[in-house]
């Protein structure tokens, strides 16, 4: 059923955001618009994300799930099984491939909320060098991976898929350790989820989120 929102908080063609601060107990702040670059771009740099496409709904929760990239801690079984070099690690090989894998069923994650509506507009980001990925291959199949969306110093984590054992595991992992080489500062999964949980996120308040989020996206970073 879709949300009952207030007029003020249903998009239409102006290019802008309900304050965040308006969003629902769920963190709902809006319904409408559309998939531009510009607008997924202005979203991200407001502390806003879509969740859905049919309506297009577009969220805020609070508290926020982050990585902090000076404290992210790795399982110490899976520090072994990094150490052993087990896949082949690329960034921005397949982008449309690790999307589509992230859409594709698996055990625990029947449904996925990224339609070939997303695939098509975030493959729109990266072909302008806003949403990247790392991919992880064993004898050149591709067995796993992680996407997300860039700007500035800020990196939304968006989905990952395994098809291989520990592949999604290590392609964090790995994108972790390219986001500190890089400098970003603030690394967002939006909430803490089973997969997520063991690497040891934090939730902070949404107001705070939203001062290290306009900080991070004024930095000088490059994710290539």
């Amino acid at each position: 059923m879709t949300p009952q929102l207030p007029i003020s908080l249903r998009l239409g063609k102006q290019l802008a955001f309900p304050d965040p601060a308006s969003a629902s107990r769920e963190g709902l702040v809006a319904i409408g618009g559309d998939f531009s670059v510009e607008r997924l771009l202005l979203a991200y740099r407001s502390g806003i994300f879509p969740w859905t496409i049919r309506p297009i709904t577009w969220w805020s929760p609070d508290p926020r799930a982050i990585f902090e990239l000076d404290r992210f801690h790795v399982p110490h079984r899976l520090v072994k099984f990094i150490r052993q070099r087990p896949f082949e690690i690329t960034r921005d090989h397949a982008f449309r491939r690790v999307m589509e894998g992230c859409a594709q069923s698996a055990r625990g994650r029947e449904e996925t909320w990224v339609t070939p509506e997303f695939i098509a507009a975030y493959t729109r980001l990266h072909e302008l060098g806003h949403a990247h990925s790392l991919e992880c291959w064993r004898a050149g199949e591709l067995v796993g991976g992680i996407y997300g969306v860039s700007v500035g110093g800020f990196f939304a984590g968006e989905s990952m898929f395994h098809r291989a054992d520990n592949a999604s595991k290590v392609a964090l992992c790995q994108l972790i350790e390219h986001l500190r080489a890089r400098g970003f500062a603030l690394f967002d999964i939006q909430m803490v989820t089973p997969a997520t949980e063991p690497f040891g996120p934090v939730e902070v308040p949404r107001d705070e989120y939203l001062k290290r989020l306009g900080l991070a996206v004024r930095m000088e970073c490059k994710f290539d």
